[in-house]
């Protein structure tokens, strides 16, 4: 039964990626927390990540804003290794209800409206990038920061989804050779891992169709209202722990 289960969450977290371009590890980490320890999700969600993202090429290629993904990353790379030292420092939990309570504030601000192309400049980029970088290294959140400051530039749909796809590749990538070197995945995970790849191109392509037939502004919407839902099941599970 729990296998069932779980197979039905890596499908939607699937489908979320093929749509949005991004949220497959905030989705599946949020809904399997309930019924696995945090300890067997990570490898496995690291390695299912990465071959999520592996799938979305042939939805996303031509459609990336690579000159944004180079300046993120280079800010991502910096703030990680800050994020990662900060979280020894820092009670995690707390720590992830002010980042919930930030990207929820945020997301509501650009739902009225908000939105500023004076932003869109390479020091600010490498900025979100470096600030995304501590808050993944804090809580693996890092993703909606990137994905708020391409809704507030006011890039289009196409870019958002393929620019973000092609980013978490690159990040997730460089995490899982971290990972094998820190023998976070073993065996175990990657045995594990292996029947819940056929969900993925069934989801990503699920996602790319609702994509297409959706509007830029539906598009939008969605990505603010899951990016709300996502910081609110956050902070729920703060307070269930």
């Amino acid at each position: 039964m729990n296998f069932i289960l779980i197979c039905l969450i890596i499908l939607f977290a699937s489908t979320i990626r093929g749509f949005a371009g991004f949220g497959f590890s905030a989705t599946s980490v949020s809904m399997l927390a309930f019924i696995m320890p945090a300890i067997e999700i990570v490898p496995i969600i690291l390695l299912l990540e990465v071959a999520v993202s592996v799938f979305m090429i042939p939805y996303i290629w031509g459609k990336i804003n690579w000159q944004l993904v180079k300046l993120i990353l280079i800010g991502f790379l910096v703030g990680s290794p800050i994020g990662i030292y900060l979280l020894k420092i820092l009670e995690a939990n707390l720590t992830h209800f002010f980042i919930s309570l930030i990207i929820i504030f945020f997301s509501i601000f650009l739902i009225k409206g908000y939105s500023n192309r004076n932003l869109n400049i390479n020091v600010i980029k490498i900025s979100v990038g470096s600030i995304a970088g501590v808050i993944n290294g804090l809580s693996t959140l890092g993703g909606l920061p990137c994905a708020l400051f391409l809704l507030i530039i006011g890039l289009e749909a196409q870019l958002i989804r393929g620019t973000l796809a092609a980013l978490f590749f690159l990040t997730d990538g460089y995490a899982l050779i971290i990972g094998f070197f820190l023998e976070i995945i073993d065996m175990k995970s990657i045995y594990r891992t292996i029947p819940l790849l056929l969900m993925l191109p069934i989801g990503v392509k699920v996602g790319d169709v609702f994509f297409n037939k959706s509007k830029e502004e539906t598009y939008k919407k969605f990505v603010l209202y899951f990016l709300i839902i996502i910081s609110i099941f956050g902070i729920i599970k703060i307070f269930l722990v």
